[in-house]
């Protein structure tokens, strides 16, 4: 067995504790649940704007952090792509802002190859298998009401809506020659949220018409194989004003809506989406569910914050999501975003790299939790702040939070775990 340990002044560290002085507690496994399919992060141009004003030898560095299988890095298999801009862009952008371009011969991913794809391709030299997942802001702004990339929504009619499939489509199949596969796209961006950056308000009816009408014929016309999913939900909202974004008015109408069902492999949730993921695992345990957008702060990077997100991970991975992703990886320190809020992340680029606690709580989860890996349903008194994993090898990987200011004790699996005070832990059996 082995204790690998992480506190608010000690990181990363090989514990054995021994003490009488504990709390006592209980773990155990029951049962096995749902596959692993990757942990990852959000590739954005502001953070490879970062990363370009490292030198080359501590970029390759942060690189192979990030994304190489081979150092006692982060290891990420499962990363997000956004389709045109970001709110993390260095501008706002679309791959077509050809007024009235209905057949789409004006689009073009001539933009990504500035910073984002030469970012990607950094991911996939250091591991071939990545997979990626991508999904939009805004639809270009002549498609919306208004006509800008910020607030709004996507005009529904018939000559749209086909044009946006075929955008989509087009996406797909231009990464693709740039040797990137998109394994799934996801409708939109946050549509619960009319935002001051790139965002597009969608409706329930308005996902099940587009992915039923116009999204899966366009995809089957042009044989693309990748998976539609319902997202990235940051609703239902618990402002009681908007009673509009219930699970009832997204997910549960969406897929009892008999010919968009079929089309989708799964729902994805971020923000308050945290609410809803309970709810949608329980009643389509057959479609699958994951996280898309770890919450990002203010910027301040605080042990406190870190200890937040660690319960976000507990959160969603004991309700059966099958990806948890974060959202910036770097970005300079206290990370400005274009349009006015600071955000964490995991690394701080100056003229260096720096990182912060956000770094250790997801290496916790992502440096020993392969792909493959089954979770193990937990019972106990300690099951409220613990995940465990059995990876393809049948190595047990447990990460836990001992939020008290006693050490903890418990017995799992065979052995006498002691927990440091105040520490996020992952045991490795």
């Amino acid at each position: 067995m082995k204790i690998i340990t992480t506190t608010q002044k000690s990181f990363w560290q090989e514990t054995n504790l021994q003490t009488n002085d504990t709390i006592k507690s209980t773990l155990a496994i029951t049962s096995e649940a749902e596959e692993w399919e990757g942990f990852g992060g959000c590739f954005n141009e502001l953070s490879q704007i970062a990363l370009l004003g490292l030198s080359q030898e501590k970029r390759n560095e942060v690189y192979n952090i990030l994304f190489d299988k081979n150092t006692d890095g982060l290891k990420f298999d499962f990363c997000r792509i956004p389709i045109g801009a970001s709110d993390y862009a260095e501008l706002w952008y679309s791959h077509n802002e050809t007024d009235a371009d209905y057949e789409m011969k004006n689009f073009s991913i001539e933009r990504d190859k500035k910073y984002l794809l030469p970012y990607i391709k950094e991911a996939l030299k250091r591991n071939p298998n990545m997979k990626f997942f991508a999904s939009p802001w805004s639809p270009p702004s002549w498609m919306k009401y208004p006509k800008a990339h910020n607030f709004g929504t996507l005009v529904q009619t018939p000559e749209n809506l086909r044009a946006y499939a075929l955008y989509f489509a087009l996406f797909i199949e231009a990464y693709e020659k740039e040797g990137v596969t998109i394994s799934q796209l996801h409708i939109q961006n946050e549509p619960v949220s009319s935002q001051k950056f790139p965002s597009c308000i969608w409706t329930g009816e308005e996902f099940a018409n587009f992915i039923a009408n116009y999204l899966a014929p366009m995809f089957k016309e042009r044989n693309i194989k990748t998976k539609i999913w319902l997202g990235t939900l940051n609703g239902p909202e618990t402002d009681n004003r908007k009673l509009y974004t219930r699970y009832d008015n997204y997910a549960n109408l969406v897929l009892h809506d008999e010919k968009a069902y079929p089309h989708i492999e799964g729902v994805s949730y971020q923000w308050a989406g945290k609410y809803a993921v309970q709810i949608t695992k329980s009643a389509f345990p057959e479609k699958k569910i994951m996280q898309t957008e770890n919450e990002c702060g203010d910027g301040k990077n605080t042990w406190e914050y870190a200890m937040y997100i660690f319960e976000m991970f507990q959160h969603y991975i004991s309700n059966g999501v099958c990806a948890y992703t974060y959202w910036n990886m770097v970005l300079p320190p206290k990370g400005a975003s274009t349009w006015g809020w600071n955000q964490n992340s995991m690394i701080d680029i100056t003229d260096d790299y720096k990182f912060n606690y956000e770094y250790y709580i997801m290496k916790h989860f992502s440096a020993f939790i392969k792909v493959g890996a089954k979770r193990q349903v937990l019972s106990g008194h300690f099951n409220s702040v613990s995940v465990c994993f059995k990876n393809p090898d049948s190595s047990i990987v447990l990460v836990t939070k001992n939020p008290f200011k006693k050490a903890v004790e418990f017995d799992f699996n065979g052995q006498k775990i002691i927990l440091p005070p105040f520490s996020i832990n992952t045991i490795l059996l």
